[in-house]
C-alpha cells in the first residue's frame, strides 16, 4: 500500500479537497524571456542601422527633365571636375559671357536643394551652398547663404542662363 502523502509534499493537496495539484513552472523559463526579448530588440537595431547605413550614402537623383534634376547633374559634373558634361546643362548665352576665373574647390563645398519655381519656360532653383575650411581649435569653420540657379527652358529641355558665382563653371575652348 501506498504511504499517505506528506502534509509538506506542495504536489499533493490536502486530503478531502478534491483540488488538482498545482504545478510550479520551473523559474528557468521565466528567466528565458527577458533574454528572447533583449535579442528581439538587438535584431532590430542592427537592421535599422544597417538600412540606414545602405541608404545614406548617395542622395536620390533627380529627374532629369526636371529643373532641379538638371541643377543636381550639373553640380555632381561640376564637383567631378567633368566640364564637358557640366557645359552641357549650360545655354549658349553662359558660354557667350563666360570668364575664366578661379575653380571652386569641391571638396569643402556642401550644397543642398531649398525650392524649385518653375514656370512655363523659365524655373529657379533655390539651394543652400555651405563651405568649410580650416580645422581650428574648435573645429573646421562653416560659412553659408542661399541663391539661386535660373533656368530657360530650349528645344523642350532645361538649360542653366546662370547660376551661382562659386558654382560656375568656364569650360575651356575645346568643351563649348
Amino acid at each position: 500500500m501506498d504511504s499517505p502523502a506528506s502534509p509538506t509534499d506542495p504536489t499533493r493537496p490536502p486530503e478531502g479537497h478534491g483540488h488538482e495539484p498545482v504545478v510550479v513552472p520551473p523559474q528557468r523559463k521565466l528567466a528565458k524571456i527577458p533574454l528572447l526579448i533583449l535579442g528581439v530588440i538587438v535584431i532590430l537595431v542592427l537592421v535599422a542601422a544597417i538600412s540606414i547605413a545602405v541608404t545614406r550614402g548617395e542622395p536620390t537623383l533627380l529627374e532629369e527633365s526636371t529643373p532641379a534634376g538638371v541643377v543636381q547633374r550639373y553640380v555632381a559634373a561640376a564637383v567631378d571636375g567633368d566640364e564637358a558634361t557640366a557645359a552641357g546643362y549650360l545655354t549658349e548665352a553662359v558660354f557667350a559671357d563666360c570668364s575664366p576665373m578661379e575653380q571652386f574647390r569641391a571638396d569643402n563645398l556642401s550644397i543642398t536643394l531649398i525650392s524649385t519655381k518653375e514656370r512655363s519656360n523659365s524655373a529657379d532653383v533655390a539651394v543652400s551652398i555651405a563651405s568649410f575650411s580650416g580645422n581650428g581649435p574648435f573645429g573646421a569653420q562653416e560659412s553659408s547663404y542661399e541663391d539661386v540657379f535660373s533656368l530657360v527652358r530650349t528645344d523642350g529641355a532645361w538649360r542653366i542662363s546662370s547660376a551661382p558665382w562659386d558654382l560656375t563653371i568656364c569650360p575651356n575652348e575645346g568643351t563649348k
